[in-house]
């Protein structure tokens, strides 16, 4: 059956029909115009109150669907344990965390105008085009390297924390970057300031690879602390195809670009810098995993088996396969599973069929692509 995305419009999102996120929705919903100017930030395709998918024929939600026809349409599951996106970015995204289970439980009874679900929310980001985040802390002499290269910072978070990261200690990062977040801001604007106006830090920015970065989040969120995570967070440029792993605890922003976005069913964020939401910042000082690792290391791997490229995170409640096949084919096998899953087409066309093995795709031999390609979200059962 065809479903019916949710769209958001997060005033971060790229605008009108730039953004990928719009002209997908243009194709999901002959109800659906882009409006030029709109930031069109994301696409939900699940059944995650805050945003339901509808049953195309029937504008049923997909939740009371499954509800119904949990046996027949998902092994017994009354609700989809994921949700799959599309996000299209144009200005960055908060530095943020998600809490896992249990944290999630607490957060949610203790304040749930803010944490609106008990769920864990670890997500997987596959890049659509080139695409930019912050992802993890960076080694710890990396970022005691770059803290004595840029004098403010050094002055606003104090020499002997800075010098205590030589112990290559998760406590010691923890205490260094608690410093950062919960300084005054009269202090912290002076920091970043100092850095803006200097010629030699600019320089020094250059030599880094951050200074397009640090003016960009300059401009978008004058001397906000979470500016200065760019010297604390791996940066992370994907090329369309690779991934990122965010488990729970990980630090990270998005910065730009456009990616799909699998993750458990949860919007759980704590944020914490470049943002105007409520900031959470004690509450993510004592979530985060204060283990430094390099950028190369964020990468998430996919595995091959047969025409499917698999991205099979360590939980399950979701997993994505991509499938890139040539249109020359007549049709296409999936992989026959008793739980539901979200078929994401972005190029070529095809008719979903079944059969006694289960579901294939039949191709349109006219469409004009010369392949068909499509993204799948589903219940982790490798």
């Amino acid at each position: 059956m065809e479903l019916i995305g949710d769209v958001k419009t997060y005033e971060w999102g790229k605008l009108g029909l730039d953004s990928e996120v719009a002209k997908l929705a243009q194709l999901n919903s002959v109800k659906f115009t882009a409006v030029e100017g709109t930031p069109y930030s994301e696409f939900w395709m699940g059944d995650h109150p805050s945003g339901p998918s509808l049953l195309k024929d029937t504008s049923q939600e997909l939740g009371a669907f499954i509800a119904e026809n949990a046996d027949s349409a998902n092994g017994s599951m009354k609700s989809l344990p994921f949700l799959f996106k599309v996000l299209s970015i144009r200005k960055a995204l908060s530095v943020q965390v998600h809490p896992n289970k249990e944290e999630a439980e607490r957060l949610h009874a203790e304040h749930p105008d803010i944490y609106k679900d008990a769920n864990h929310k670890p997500e997987l980001a596959i890049a659509l085009t080139t695409f930019r985040a912050l992802c993890g802390f960076r080694p710890l002499a990396e970022i005691q390297g770059l803290c004595k290269k840029f004098e403010p910072l050094m002055q606003l978070i104090g020499p002997e924390i800075i010098e205590n990261l030589e112990s290559n200690t998760p406590e010691s990062l923890k205490l260094c970057y608690s410093k950062l977040m919960t300084s005054a801001q009269d202090d912290i604007t002076k920091c970043i300031e100092t850095i803006r106006d200097d010629a030699k830090h600019q320089e020094e920015l250059e030599a880094c690879g951050l200074k397009d970065i640090f003016a960009t989040l300059y401009k978008d969120f004058p001397n906000d602390v979470g500016i200065l995570s760019i010297f604390f967070l791996n940066v992370i440029n994907l090329k369309p195809g690779q991934a990122i792993f965010l488990a729970a605890k990980e630090p990270h922003a998005y910065l730009e670009g456009d990616c799909l976005e699998c993750m458990a069913c949860s919007d759980n964020v704590i944020r914490a810098g470049l943002t105007p939401k409520f900031k959470d910042i004690h509450t993510l000082i004592e979530t985060l995993n204060y283990n430094g690792e390099p950028a190369e290391k964020k990468l998430f791997q996919s595995a091959k088996i047969d025409d499917l490229e698999l991205f099979v995170p360590p939980v399950k409640d979701f997993s994505v396969g991509k499938i890139h096949i040539p249109i020359t084919n007549t049709f296409y096998q999936m992989r026959h599973s008793k739980y539901a899953s979200i078929l994401l087409v972005l190029d070529g066309e095809a008719i979903i069929k079944t059969r006694d093995s289960g579901c294939y795709l039949e191709f349109y031999r006219k469409s004009e692509a010369d392949n068909f390609t499509a993204y799948m979200a589903m219940y982790n059962f490798f």
